[in-house]
């Protein structure tokens, strides 16, 4: 028996052994970048190594400089087996924690519209949020005191709010968050129906819920990755006047043309979402099927901190209107000074955001900062992402960054637990660099 983390500890996940041949895909690129004259053949030739070396059963990469339509390198298919459609650039994937970045512009747009405030109370818009208290006793209790502060916007954007994760959460908290159900994720069918016996129905009943426990910090105080993006996706449909889907479907997704970006994926487009992969020791092993999904029903509601699938295509667009500042085929979405204050370093003063923790998909770098739902860069890395670099990734493995100083962006689509089975995404950084001339 394995305990998956996206599970929370509610439910343990038993994996069968599964005989038979592995079969990949054809290899699909695209034409090199031309970018400059040191530009080279190293992305198509990291996703044709993935797939030889059964690293993955197929791969997307989307990459490009400044405001150019991206480059596609793509190879192997959406699972094994000979007869899996070939990976590509409107593939689906399940990108899990990069819908955070998502949630956190979001936010943003309604902090540029005057109808949210970076330091506002999270109270105003979650009531149950006016009284947090703070564990005393976090390893043995749930004894607490009242918190310093109240929770902020602020706090909820850069994991700064004394919120947990079944992810890192442990002691009476995190069995109080499974009795609860505070698990914004899903994994498979075989242990989602135990999970919507206790997950609450709608955002409202969860930010609620959440409101009624504990915090392991005084806000404002800590990093620590937690569910602040779920809650923060409830702030954002109080103050839009709107459900959360909606508001994103309306403000992002309908403009930049994000035609393949689902939190349920419709019947007629599950045959273009890969089988996510679990890796046992050397073995991958399928625990969620494209055919018969679980993101191929309803959510018990949108999870604004893991609940999105998304082809390269979609994620490669939200990218492209972050290094543009805001526009997107001469469509504008935000304004250039919001998007630069996203991309920032949001995080309270004296807080330090040292890495990511193991498996979560984020990031790694010398000197980082927190900005509105990914991780930035304080410092530049040389042949590498510039000061300013903003992004995180996904449990499943996939990746995504903004790099503002030399205008380069990229997405990483693959499907496989845990994501740092394979050094991708230092991989995927080398490779993009090298080909776009750096």
């Amino acid at each position: 028996m394995k305990r998956f983390w996206l599970a929370g500890g509610v439910a343990a996940l038993a994996i069968a052994a599964v005989s038979g041949a592995t079969a990949f895909g054809q290899v699909a690129t695209s034409p090199p970048p031309r970018d400059a004259a040191a530009a080279t053949n190293a992305v198509p030739a990291l996703t044709r190594a993935y797939v030889a070396d059964r690293k993955a059963p197929g791969i997307v990469v989307a990459y490009a400089k400044g405001n150019r339509p991206p480059l596609f390198a793509a190879a192997g298919a959406i699972a094994d087996g000979a007869d899996a459609a070939k990976a590509g650039p409107d593939s689906l994937w399940r990108v899990y924690s990069m819908t955070k970045p998502i949630t956190g512009i979001a936010a943003m747009m309604l902090i540029e519209d005057g109808k949210l405030k970076l330091d506002q109370p999270v109270s105003d818009f979650i009531p149950g949020f006016k009284s947090m208290k703070v564990l005393t006793d976090p390893a043995n209790s749930l004894a607490a005191r009242p918190a310093a502060r109240p929770v902020t916007i602020r706090h909820l954007l850069t994991h700064t709010a004394g919120l947990g994760y079944t992810i890192v959460t442990k002691g009476p908290l995190l069995q109080e968050y499974e009795r609860l159900g505070i698990v914004p994720a899903a994994l498979n069918p075989g242990v989602e129906p135990n999970l919507r016996k206790v997950r609450p129905g709608s955002l409202k009943e969860f930010a609620d819920r959440v409101a009624t426990l504990p915090l392991i910090a005084d806000p404002g105080t800590k990093w620590s990755y937690s569910i602040s993006l779920d809650v923060l996706a409830r702030v954002v449909e109080v103050a839009g006047g709107m459900p959360f889907e909606q508001f994103v479907q309306t403000r992002l997704f309908a403009p930049l043309k994000m035609t393949s970006s689902y939190w349920s994926v419709p019947p007629s487009e599950t045959g273009r979402l890969a089988t996510n992969y679990l890796w046992t020791g050397e073995n991958r092993i399928p625990i969620d099927p494209g055919e018969g999904s679980v993101f191929a029903a309803p959510p018990s509601f949108p999870y604004g901190g893991a609940g999105l699938v998304m082809s390269a295509r979609d994620y490669d667009r939200f990218l492209g209107m972050l290094v543009s500042e805001g526009a997107l085929d001469g469509v504008r979405v935000m304004k250039p000074e919001t998007v630069r204050l996203a991309m920032s370093n949001l995080l309270p003063a004296g807080v330090v955001f040292d890495r990511a923790p193991g498996g979560s998909g984020g990031d790694t770098a010398p000197k980082m900062g927190f900005g509105a739902g990914g991780s930035v860069y304080l410092e530049g890395v040389p042949g590498g992402p510039g000061k300013g670099t903003y992004g995180w990734g996904g449990a499943a493995g996939t990746i995504a960054w903004v790099d503002p100083t030399n205008k380069i962006r990229a997405t990483v689509m693959v499907n496989y637990f845990p994501s740092d089975k394979w050094p991708l995404r230092a991989d995927a950084v080398k490779a993009v660099y090298a080909d776009l001339g750096f």
